[in-house]
């Protein structure tokens, strides 16, 4: 897998960090709700709900994962430098199966963590694979952890953030099991079709002379929306206490 200097090579000066800095900036106010909070009127759906409903269930979970802007930036990252489909398939479905077991065993088994906390790792995720990719721990420690296996890892953390908030649901225990799949295939769906879009215009992206000139910029900028995600959530949870 490819990486960058962390020197970089004058990238942060260009204009293409213009719209960088707007995504991270607007990322400060963006409401929990478009994290792994559930919109009201999905929150309203699932707890009057009862029996099976796989169709509204799978629509949930693909606008989940669509709407999910942390989720997106850590694919974002683990796609950064794959080129090859069977490579883009592997880590997908890594992160896929994660994702899958701990949010159907995390509310199955009604295992509660602090969703500020799980959000706040999941933000700590995109800061790693920015410094995977800027090639940080290669030069810091002559270590090249094993991305497949911290995608994995990830992949499990980002499920419990999802299992967390359903928890919090009184949730009809009526077709929970048939639902829940139904919303993690909705997920699936939905993670499908955001990374399809990344990847047509990565792949526009890559063919112009300006993707190694601004590959660190759009690294260093997704390290810094980690960064916010981490101190926004960190934040919540000590006004919370």
């Amino acid at each position: 897998m490819h990486s960058l200097s962390l020197r970089g090579n004058g990238a942060l000066r260009r204009p293409f960090l213009l719209p960088l800095l707007a995504f991270v900036l607007l990322l400060i106010g963006m409401p929990e709700a478009l994290a792994h909070g559930v919109p009201e009127g999905d929150k309203g759906f699932i707890q009057e709900s009862t029996g099976v409903l796989l169709v509204p269930f799978v629509y949930m979970g693909a606008k989940h994962m669509i709407t999910g802007y942390d989720h997106l930036l850590f694919l974002f990252g683990v796609i950064f430098f794959l080129y090859r489909l069977k490579d883009v398939g592997l880590y997908v479905t890594l992160f896929a199966v994660g994702h899958s077991i701990t949010l159907l065993f995390g509310v199955l088994s009604s295992i509660s963590i602090s969703p500020y906390v799980i959000d706040a790792i999941i933000g700590f995720s995109v800061v790693y694979k920015a410094l995977d990719n800027l090639g940080a721990f290669q030069r810091w420690f002559d270590y090249q952890p094993d991305t497949r296996a911290a995608t994995l890892i990830f992949g499990l953390l980002h499920g419990f953030g999802l299992a967390t908030k359903i928890q919090e649901f009184e949730i009809s225990p009526d077709g929970l099991i048939a639902n829940l799949i139904a919303f993690n295939v909705g997920v699936e769906i939905g993670q499908l079709l955001a990374l399809g879009t990344i990847l047509i215009l990565m792949g526009y992206w890559r063919r112009t002379a300006s993707f190694w000139r601004h590959a660190y910029t759009a690294n260093v900028a997704m390290m810094s929306a980690g960064f916010l995600l981490m101190g926004y959530q960190l934040t919540g949870l000590i006004v919370s206490q």
